[in-house]
């Protein structure tokens, strides 16, 4: 069946950064309809990543009505721009997730990603997907300093967590091999666009419906506005990496982080085909304690790709540790070259955001409030089991069955075990606001040089302004459209954040991430007005 998909690379919206990932490179961006009129559905999905393409296809496969919206194409947003691990290592580990949630929570989480590792397997094999899918092991190794025991302290709680893990002396792959490490068996990866596109193609042979280039605005319980256009519906999915249907309740449950990632190529055969990460900086100023993240994947006939992640910070926030994003990609090199020192040269880089839940665990089920508006959020670097979970969640919450894992993941529950961390978080967070009282980056457009954007300062007044290689200026208000917290000029993506919520927005102030649906409100200036 043909359903008038065609590539388009002159759109600008088929990324949600300036720098594409080797996944959107790889192959031809796909573009469906974009929505022209008011219509009626059964299950409306807003999202075309992993979580939401997964719910579509599962509720069509049921037989459900279903329309899909995604305001960019087809897997643009955060799923574009994962290095698309597929496991059951859980980045925030399960000795942490056991003190939270009890033994018990820990093996629903187990169970959880374990479950969504069939699930992509058995759904690349049954609609026969090519995709590279392959399953290999893990190894979680220790971050410099760290001791032995906390290796051994997680190993024990994986253990308990039913997680058939294993001790290892030597790590396989990493330059020096001294470990030790825990190797994770049957974990998986897979290249993540390929598998969204003809996910997408099976969907739309499933009867559902999916609308590109096709935002939702003002969703309640009827529905939503899309492009001007209503959808009214019966249950509503918003997949959106962090909610946009949500003006405060969720976002003080979760806090929005960038991670780097860089790819190089190394021959075929030096390195096994594995997943790798470290424990990560337990001393960091963030709550996270950001780790690397490191896998390979087929590349060329005589190189494969080598991808590895890391040096994560608070979106808006790099300044703080003094490192600004552009810097953090050679921090990722100099790591490379003394841990894989067959890599060559940097080929592709690029950055993301992950939404870290402030215990561990991410927010999948009904939104707080309302009985047939669901979410998927707080992936915490696990996006790829974390959005399969999430659609397994709510399909069975939308046919009205019961799933094991809907109270772990509840978005309801409150963090008490956590309490301290979330109020500390949440504080750090308000004391952001303070922006308008610092001193601004730029207190004149002379101080601009040609493609580079900043925050101008005039009194209390803060403005976003990007200057084009042709001396132009875009002008728009720094102020945020969602709650008010003045975005930060991001030098790596060409894009303002906000670092508050994670809203982005591009160097013209049109809107990139949530949970902001707005633009920032430009700002006319004429010659000489701002000088």
């Amino acid at each position: 069946m043909n359903h008038n998909l065609s590539p388009d690379g002159t759109t600008g919206n088929f990324s949600s950064g300036e720098n594409h990932s080797y996944w959107i490179d790889a192959v031809a961006p796909v573009e469906i309809t974009t929505l022209s009129q008011d219509m009626e559905t059964d299950v409306l999905v807003v999202g075309g990543g992993i979580a939401g393409l997964t719910t579509a296809y599962l509720l069509a496969k049921a037989g459900r009505i279903v329309t899909l919206v995604e305001d960019g194409l087809i897997g643009s947003g955060e799923s574009g721009r994962t290095t698309a691990h597929i496991t059951c290592a859980l980045d925030d580990h399960y000795q942490y997730i056991e003190k939270a949630f009890g033994e018990e929570g820990a093996k629903l989480a187990a169970a959880s990603h374990m479950a969504a590792i069939e699930k992509i397997a058995s759904i690349i094999r049954e609609e026969h997907i090519a995709c590279d899918f392959e399953r290999l092991n893990g190894y979680l190794f220790l971050f410099p300093g760290e001791k032995k025991q906390y290796l051994a302290d997680e190993l024990e709680a994986v253990k308990r967590a039913g997680i058939p893990a294993q001790w290892m002396d030597e790590i396989p792959g990493m330059s020096p091999a001294d470990g030790p490490c825990i190797v994770y068996p049957m974990q998986a990866q897979f290249h993540i666009m390929r598998y969204l596109h003809e996910l997408a193609h099976v969907t739309l042979n499933l009867g559902a419906k999916i609308f590109t280039k096709t935002r939702a605005t003002k969703i309640d319980k009827h529905g939503a506005v899309c492009n001007g256009f209503t959808i009214k519906a019966q249950h509503i999915v918003v997949a959106t990496n962090t909610p946009v249907n949500d003006l405060v309740t969720m976002h003080t449950k979760q806090f929005p982080y960038r991670t780097y990632v860089i790819a190089a190529p190394v021959p075929k055969g030096t390195l096994p085909r594995s997943l790798w990460w470290d424990t990560g900086d337990q001393d960091s100023k963030w709550v996270t304690a950001p780790y690397h993240y490191i896998r390979t994947q087929a590349y060329t006939n005589t190189h494969d790709l080598l991808i590895i992640g890391g040096e994560d910070h608070k979106t808006g926030r790099a300044d703080e540790e003094k490192i600004p994003e552009t810097s953090r990609y050679q921090a990722l090199i100099n790591w490379m070259r003394v841990h894989f020192p067959a890599a060559g040269d940097v080929v592709y880089h690029w950055s993301g955001q992950v939404m870290e839940p402030i215990d561990y665990m991410g927010f999948i089920g009904r939104n707080p409030g309302n009985e047939n508006i669901y979410i998927i959020t707080g992936d915490s670097g696990n996006g790829m089991t974390h959005g399969t979970i999430g659609a397994m969640i709510l399909f069975d919450l939308i046919q009205d069955k019961a799933n094991p894992w809907a109270e772990l993941y509840s978005p309801k529950r409150l963090p008490m075990k956590e309490l301290g961390t979330y109020l500390s978080e949440v504080m750090d967070m308000a004391k952001q606001y303070g922006d308008y009282f610092t001193e601004a980056d730029i207190k004149s457009l002379d101080e601009l040089a040609p493609g580079n954007g900043a925050i101008l300062g005039k009194g209390m007044k803060r403005i976003a302004v990007y200057k084009n290689e042709n001396g132009k200026v875009n002008a728009c208000s720094a102020v945020c459209p969602h709650l008010g917290c003045v975005v930060q000029w991001n030098a790596d993506e060409k894009s303002f954040d906000c670092p508050c919520h994670g809203s982005r927005f591009t160097k013209e102030g049109e809107v990139i991430n949530g949970p902001a649906v707005t633009p920032l409100k430009r700002i006319d200036i004429n010659a000489g007005k701002l000088q």
